[in-house]
């Protein structure tokens, strides 16, 4: 057999291993360059997840659970989305995320940013002196704001 054929029988390797193979969470962890707690973590929020845990506990992950931690990751850091909006994204599919709405009346979640999640508490009624003191801290604030420009 020639050194061409059997090199095209092997399967691609990535990192030095299979592109079929399972990965620890380390591996993983470093493939997506994510934290070993945040892979975690996302196991408890996201039921796709599912590694296979093997003797003691130890975490093997397949190649299309690394795809998935992927695309979560782009999603909740590059995109935008939060935890929520990426859960309802896996619950309707991933194409979902890709693909505009079908139907108008069913919008697919879109990225919040921190200042739109705080700005949709609920307001809270504030007495006229708090109102004051929050009016005088922010004139202050921005005060410093042109102060740190010129510099």
């Amino acid at each position: 057999m020639s050194t061409a054929t059997a090199t095209q029988r092997q399967p691609r390797r990535t990192g030095g291993k299979s592109s079929a193979a399972f990965r620890t969470i380390s591996e993983v962890a470093a493939e997506i360059e994510v934290p070993q707690h945040v892979l975690r973590f996302w196991e408890t929020r996201f039921s796709q997840v599912r590694p296979i845990k093997g003797p003691g506990g130890r975490r093997y992950y397949r190649p299309d659970d690394v795809v998935l931690l992927r695309r979560i990751r782009d999603l909740l850091y590059a995109q935008g989305y939060t935890i929520k909006g990426v859960q309802k994204l896996l619950r309707g599919g991933l194409a979902a995320a890709e693909a505009p709405p079908a139907a108008a009346d069913a919008p697919a979640p879109r990225p919040v940013s921190a200042t739109k999640a705080a700005m949709a508490t609920p307001p809270v009624a504030l007495s006229p002196q708090l109102r004051a003191e929050i009016k005088s801290l922010l004139a202050d604030l921005e005060d410093l704001r042109k102060l740190l420009r010129g510099l």
